[in-house]
């Protein structure tokens, strides 16, 4: 059997290792998964719901040891972690209300003496296949709407951050979940693949790149299962002239550079307006220069590491091109803390919005800065990207606001607020290349991802 041990990023201690799942074992965990649907279809709803309120309850109580776990094996700041935990534990209250969220519609008298009404049952067993840099929150996100919804689960978290997801799983084992509706595997490519491709998975739920969500979306459809992949994103900040300020640049710092920029809804592109920029520029180079990296769990720290030292590699390999390039460099690598995979932030200048610096995807604190004459010009720069997972604006015209809601190609949509996270009560997700199939992750989305809907029509006779 083969194992992987898990360090802290920051400091290399070993924190524990996991077994890698092999083919059998993914089969047996789907096969357990099947067998406990039968029964745990037919619990109600009602009965199922309590099930989440008990855990939302545990993980409150436990909500610290769950931060502490995602800060070490990530690499996030403590704070960091906390947010997270907290956001996981929304969805699960969000759950609890499954009694009303899998409500049905009925009309009668559709035709002379013949009624008609939508129910909402399971889809059966579903998998999940989550990323490193929220370990705790997105698989949050999924099993346990899919359970209330009464599905069972298999959960593959990343190879990267697969602790804190154990102690999701046993926190739930000990809140008295049935044997076998809720099920982890661990593994990299090849568990996924042995997931996605079991003809007794019903649905697909998976974060990740875009090549990979693509790829996730192309097998699971080939599998006639249902799929929602999300990918990744270019995140692009406005700023009118209007907002160059410093509550702004607070707002653009902690977007860009908050969790190491290893968010899916990371600001990683600034696009100021007109004299925006003059203004913002020296502000925000102030700012991040101030921003104290070290180990997440430390006081003080506001930068934790990157998830590896292949991950820094890339990050770095960015930079250099674009400097290379001839790339204008407002605030450049520093001395880091030893130990950890560690990555100052950066900031360039004047960047061309069709480079790489502007257009990939770097997953790291790297904020580029593009200059604009005008709010139109402005989404033109923004919609040109492949992703579409959110964009943001600053300022304080409601015209502006509302032009650049009704025209940012997005999914989510902030206005003065850095980080467009939806709450678990609405759906998060993008367009384009961001997310592969139709429906969302939490939310209305979400319930609608993890049943199927049935019709009824019927006539008796007087």
């Amino acid at each position: 059997m083969t194992r992987v041990q898990v360090h802290d990023k920051a400091g290399r201690e070993l924190l524990g290792e996991i077994a890698v799942a092999q083919r059998d074992d993914v089969n047996r965990a789907v096969s357990t998964a099947r067998e406990a649907f039968a029964a745990w279809r037919e619990v109600p709803v009602v009965e199922r719901a309590r099930h989440f309120f008990r855990y939302a309850d545990a993980l409150e109580r436990r909500r610290e040891e769950l931060a502490l776990s995602v800060s070490r094996e990530n690499g996030k700041t403590l704070a960091d972690a906390r947010a997270e935990v907290r956001r996981g534990i929304e969805a699960v209250e969000f759950a609890a209300g499954m009694p009303s969220l899998m409500m049905g519609d009925a009309l009668s008298d559709v035709a002379r003496g013949i009624d008609s009404i939508s129910l909402r049952h399971p889809v059966g067993v579903c998998a999940g296949i989550t990323p490193f840099n929220f370990p705790a929150m997105i698989p949050l996100w999924m099993f346990p709407i899919a359970l209330a919804a009464g599905n069972t689960f298999v959960l593959k978290p990343s190879p990267q951050t697969p602790l804190t997801p154990e102690l999701l799983h046993a926190i739930a084992g000990e809140c008295g979940f049935p044997p076998g509706i809720f099920n982890v595997v661990h593994g990299g490519g090849e568990t996924a693949e042995s997931l996605i491709e079991h003809p007794d998975v019903a649905a697909v739920s998976f974060v990740g790149s875009s090549n990979a969500a693509r790829h996730v979306q192309e097998r699971a459809v080939r599998a006639h299962k249902r799929v929602q992949a999300l990918g990744g994103a270019k995140n692009y900040l406005v700023v009118m002239p209007d907002a160059a300020d410093s509550a702004t640049c607070d707002a653009v710092i902690s977007a860009a550079f908050g969790g190491a920029g290893q968010r899916c809804l990371a600001g990683s592109v600034l696009v100021a307006v007109g004299a925006a920029g003059d203004a913002l520029a020296p502000m925000l180079v102030d700012a991040a220069a101030k921003l104290r990296l070290g180990r997440g769990t430390a006081d003080g720290v506001e930068i934790g590491p990157v998830v590896s030292d292949d991950a820094l590699a890339r990050i770095n390999g960015y930079v250099e091109r674009a400097v290379n390039g001839g790339a204008r460099l407002l605030l450049g690598p520093r001395a880091v803390p030893e130990g950890g995979a560690f990555a100052a932030p950066v900031i360039f200048d004047r960047v061309d919005p069709s480079s790489e610096l502007a257009r990939d995807e770097i997953f790291g604190p790297v904020l580029a800065i593009v200059r604009a004459g005008t709010l139109d010009e402005a989404i033109a720069v923004a919609n040109r990207s492949r992703y579409g997972n959110a964009s943001s604006i600053f300022t304080r015209d409601g015209g502006s606001a509302r032009t650049f809601a009704s025209r940012i190609e997005v999914g989510m949509v902030g206005i003065n607020v850095g980080i467009a996270a939806p709450m678990a009560f609405f759906p998060f997700g993008g367009v384009k290349d961001s997310i592969f199939g139709d429906l969302r992750c939490h939310g209305k989305d979400a319930v609608a991802f993890y049943t199927q809907q049935r019709v009824v029509v019927s006539r008796w006779p007087s």
